[in-house]
């Protein structure tokens, strides 16, 4: 096995040798060469990825088999056939866990409800499930999401509104959301929402190692492995990563442990209900080594946690609130920017969006600066198309990947094994003339609305942004609370401008933000 690994290297260094004297683009279906395959074309065009994904799919008719480095095991089904997203997802989901090689790539997240599997994952989604369901989280959750937008975010655009300056609003989303997360994962409130635009390094370290999650997806396992090893390149940037992150959760860990053994009543609690104090009042245990001793399951390689703080017996408690914290900052932050970005760029879709908001309006009310409550929201029909939409064409997470425990045949006709891994494009399902029609590439609120005016249901299969099967997302509500106070906020109460010339593109990593950040400069509707 040694001398396998060493062989993953040198037919690396060779596929970079093709790399660099092959062309640097191409069209149509990537070239497969002699020993390194369709690598080299991967690598080329790594930095328009989702781009590339959608091009290729869209040429095969929405499934196309990537042949990586001959004995690297890289090969890869690519497919945004719903048919077969349901067959894997829905269907036959007992033969698509998410597996060890899933495990060993998102390592950083430990033992968590998202690297779970079989009965660790089933107990660890009962949990969590009844925990988001409760009714006094639902209360804290919008009381949170209120105050956030009306003290954090509110005050910020008044000010950049008042000096007329530029400000990158998809930074600003960021704060909004990770400041959210935080209370209502932890019970902290870190404050990183203020005009002060501190420095935040939790959130820096989730960026690294998200981008670090990515290339380990396009280069052998042993030549990342190597990089870890030697602790250079996206692999220290992990190492970094992953020390910030320990250290950060241990300290509301520890904070929180020490908060509760001073004895709080019930009503001392009442207003927060974070779910780190849940899971602690309801003595939450997963048996600690349930992972390891299933011989179907594999530890991880703790070394990168030797050198923190971070105590034994707090160490699923960290996996999971770190899982609730990246999916609650990352993917909500996410939408919320190409939400508003691609409304800003559809005047017609704005001026619906502000006629449903006015319509929310008592008469009596004149119409001025103001919030709405999520009873209000919960009514708003185009607003909820509009950021399905937003969702269909830029999902915050756009790919993610399966692997067969045993040989399977999918709808589409295409053999899976063991050895290969099936990659949902989900970016790319969003552009596809078969799935969404010859105006795929539109956003067009409208196609949510029934002709009854309700919101018009479509399969998760085909609209996967909050996933599909018994994985589901539990967060989604959560989400589009979040998302339609923040966005309400902004549409209402402000003009929101792009930066003429401000170039957006997608970045190249694991959750799908702007490359350069989303540049505006804001102006007050009402004085």
């Amino acid at each position: 096995m040694a001398h396998l690994g060493y062989l993953e290297i040198i037919l690396a260094a060779v596929c970079f040798l093709v790399l660099w004297t092959s062309k640097p683009a191409y069209k149509g279906l990537p070239w497969s060469w002699p020993v390194v395959r369709m690598l080299p074309g991967l690598l080329s065009r790594v930095g328009r990825i989702h781009e590339t994904c959608t091009e290729v799919l869209g040429l095969t008719d929405g499934t196309f088999l990537f042949k990586g480095v001959w004995f690297a095991n890289m090969d890869m089904l690519a497919t945004v056939d719903p048919a077969n997203v349901h067959h894997i997802l829905s269907a036959n989901f007992s033969n698509f866990p998410k597996g060890p090689k899933f495990r060993n790539i998102f390592d950083v997240l430990g033992d968590g409800i998202f690297n779970s599997d079989l009965d660790s994952w089933k107990n660890q989604r009962k949990i969590a499930r009844a925990l988001i369901n409760h009714q006094q989280f639902h209360r804290f959750l919008v009381k949170t999401s209120r105050d956030k937008v009306e003290k954090g975010l509110i005050p910020i655009l008044d000010h950049f509104s008042k000096q007329e300056q530029v400000m990158d609003i998809q930074d600003l989303f960021q704060r909004l959301t990770f400041d959210s997360s935080c209370i209502l994962f932890t019970g902290y409130d870190p404050g990183c929402l203020s005009l002060d635009f501190p420095d935040v390094p939790f959130m820096k370290a989730v960026d690294a190692a998200e981008e670090a999650i990515f290339m380990r997806h396009v280069v052998p396992e042993s030549l990342w492995k190597l990089q870890r090893w030697l602790n250079i390149g996206e692999e220290k940037k992990m190492h970094k990563a992953w020390v910030t992150l320990d250290h950060v959760i241990s300290k509301y860990i520890s904070m929180k442990r020490a908060e509760l053994s001073l004895n709080k009543t019930k009503e001392d609690q009442e207003e927060g209900f974070d779910l780190l104090t849940s899971y602690i009042n309801e003595e939450y245990e997963i048996k600690k080594n349930s992972l390891v001793h299933d011989q179907s399951q594999t530890p991880f390689n703790m070394g990168f946690r030797e050198r923190t703080e971070l105590k034994p017996q707090d160490k699923l408690l960290r996996d999971n609130i770190l899982n609730l914290m990246i999916a609650g900052r990352d993917t909500t932050s996410s939408g919320l920017t190409w939400f508003l970005w691609l409304v800003s760029t559809h005047p017609q879709v704005k001026v619906k969006i502000r006629e449903e908001l006015k319509s929310a309006i008592p008469s009596k009310e004149p119409e001025n600066r103001r919030l709405f409550n999520t009873e209000e929201l919960s009514k708003m029909v185009y607003l909820h198309g509009a950021l399905c939409e937003s969702l269909r064409l830029y999902p915050p997470v756009p790919f993610q990947h399966k692997e067969p425990l045993q040989p399977d045949t999918l709808p589409s006709g295409h053999h899976v094994h063991p050895k290969m891994k099936v990659m949902f494009s989900l970016y790319a399902m969003g552009r596809m003339a078969s799935i969404w029609g010859d105006d795929c590439l539109d956003f067009k609120p409208e196609r949510w609305i029934s002709e009854r005016g309700t919101i018009k249901h479509e399969p998760s299969y085909k609209f996967l942004a909050f996933n599909a099967g018994p994985r589901t997302c539990l967060g989604k509500e959560v989400a589009f609370t979040q998302m339609k106070v923040a966005a309400a906020a902004v549409i209402h109460n402000y003009d929101v401008e792009v930066v003429e010339g401000h170039l957006v593109e997608p970045n190249v990593s694991i959750i799908l933000y702007m490359k350069y950040g989303l540049k505006v400069r804001v102006t007050k509707r009402w004085s």
